[in-house]
């Protein structure tokens, strides 16, 4: 369960990373709202599935899971490029990710 708690809390953090996006420096109200509710979600689920999992793997996964996140989103919403070595990169996160949930 532990897993599943930090995958959400994974979300989250892409969540408010793109949400940041859309707050336009915290001076639209709405998404200023649901980013910053985002966030304190994010962080209290990521706190939860510290009761059971490692602190560095935890930290480590849910960290990849937003940047893997937020650099897909960013290519598909905001037109960033999607070079071969972003790309490759990308996949370090995730093949990271993935070697820490065998491990573990």
């Amino acid at each position: 369960m532990a897993w599943v708690i930090l995958f959400v809390a994974g979300l989250l953090e892409i969540g408010w990373a793109i949400g940041l996006k859309y707050t336009d420096g915290f001076s639209r109200l709405v998404p200023s709202v649901l980013t910053a509710v985002s966030m304190v979600a994010s962080v209290v689920l990521l706190g939860w599935s510290l009761k059971t999992l490692p602190v560095g793997t935890a930290y480590a996964v849910w960290t990849g899971i937003g940047a893997v996140g937020t650099a897909a989103l960013g290519i598909y919403l905001f037109g960033e490029p999607a070079t071969a070595a972003r790309l490759a990169s990308i996949g370090l996160i995730v093949a990271g990710i993935a070697g820490l949930k065998l491990v573990t």
